[in-house]
């Protein structure tokens, strides 16, 4: 057993109590809000998740020895997805966020409910997010 921040096992054990993937997904909708906006006039190449078919852009900041996730996108749905990045990592240390896997993901019962494209984007950003956590931490 992976054993994951409070924020974030709360996370899943609400998630894996719904059983209806559209309710799910309008949960995801809803933790859109929970993403710190990276404002549109500072979104560029080096923000951007590549290989998600909307314009989503992350960035990671690690101050005082903590990581801060600051992203946006032009879809609700993939800020949504941003939000949940944002609870698993928010406030952590570079040590503890990479420590993560991205299977959080799949026991929430988020990639069966996301089309094939949206789980490849969920991916390509968590990706990006933990090699950017790496190369800060370095």
């Amino acid at each position: 057993m992976t054993y994951y921040p409070s924020a974030l096992q709360e996370l899943i054990e609400e998630f894996q109590e719904v059983d209806d993937k559209r309710e799910r997904l309008e949960m995801v909708y809803e933790l859109a809000e929970e993403i710190v906006l990276l404002p549109v006039d500072e979104w560029n190449d080096d923000t951007r998740v590549r290989g998600c078919q909307s314009e989503a852009h992350v960035r990671i900041e690690v101050e005082e020895g903590l990581v801060h996730i600051v992203g946006a996108a032009d879809a609700k749905l993939v800020q949504g997805l941003m939000g949940v990045l944002s609870i698993a990592i928010e406030g952590l240390t570079p040590a503890q966020a990479l420590l993560i896997p991205v299977d959080f993901a799949k026991e929430m019962g988020l990639i069966t409910s996301l089309s094939p494209s949206r789980s490849n984007g969920f991916r390509n950003m968590y990706d990006k997010v933990m090699n950017e956590i790496r190369a800060r931490s370095e």
